[in-house]
């Protein structure tokens, strides 16, 4: 006979296995919950790594390698059309452009003093413009460029590896892509960055990896 200070708990049949699924929905629904705080957590993690950096100067797979081939016909108005034959015996600038852009008319005065000083070869990649807008916008804001190539389905943007505009390159005396620059060029990236690249090169130098 059980001591009279002893309880005993009656056996209710299923029982363990009920609070056994009920512990684990209780988990389930926890880790429901915390699911996007751990999202949250790795995308705030992904951004301090970044902090620091310039996300403009993205690395390209094509750097140190040939220009995509390609022949686009000139922009509306224009005569020189623009090709990877085109992009050799000289170091020059492609600046990837659209009249939609709104970032382009940041950097197009930067482009006109450059073409006004005659400091480099200034070759224009006409992005998914209609061809009407691309003239009137470079009969407008001033046309910098020595060629233009109308890539008007985005195609030829795509073997550069462009995904956003304005993008400018900097191709050497080989056709050999030397520099991406993602974004508006400014005074700042232009005298810090691109244009010491342009006197090496010219001299025979490579570029920094």
């Amino acid at each position: 006979m059980p001591r009279s200070d002893q309880i005993t708990l009656p056996v209710v049949p299923g029982a363990a296995g009920t609070l056994a699924s009920s512990g684990t929905a209780r988990w389930g629904r926890r880790l429901a919950l915390l699911l996007p705080l751990f999202g949250f957590v790795a995308l705030v993690g992904a951004f301090a790594a970044r902090l620091g950096t310039d996300p403009s100067l993205v690395p390209s797979p094509l750097i140190g390698k040939l220009v995509p081939e390609f022949s686009l016909s000139a922009v509306k108005g224009r005569q020189l059309g623009l090709s990877s034959a085109n992009l050799k015996g000289e170091v020059s600038l492609v600046n990837v452009f659209a009249s939609w852009c709104v970032a382009c008319r940041e950097e197009h005065p930067v482009l006109m003093q450059l073409k006004a000083g005659g400091t480099v070869l200034i070759h224009g990649l006409n992005y998914k413009d209609k061809p009407d807008d691309a003239v009137a916008w470079l009969d407008t804001m001033g046309d910098p460029y020595t060629r233009t190539g109308a890539d008007l389905d985005g195609r030829v943007g795509i073997d550069w590896g462009v995904y956003g505009v304005p993008e400018t390159f900097v191709v050497d005396a080989e056709g050999r892509i030397a520099f991406k620059q993602i974004g508006p060029v400014s005074p700042e990236i232009l005298d810090r960055t691109i244009l010491p690249l342009i006197a090496k090169l010219r001299t025979g130098g490579e570029p920094s990896p």
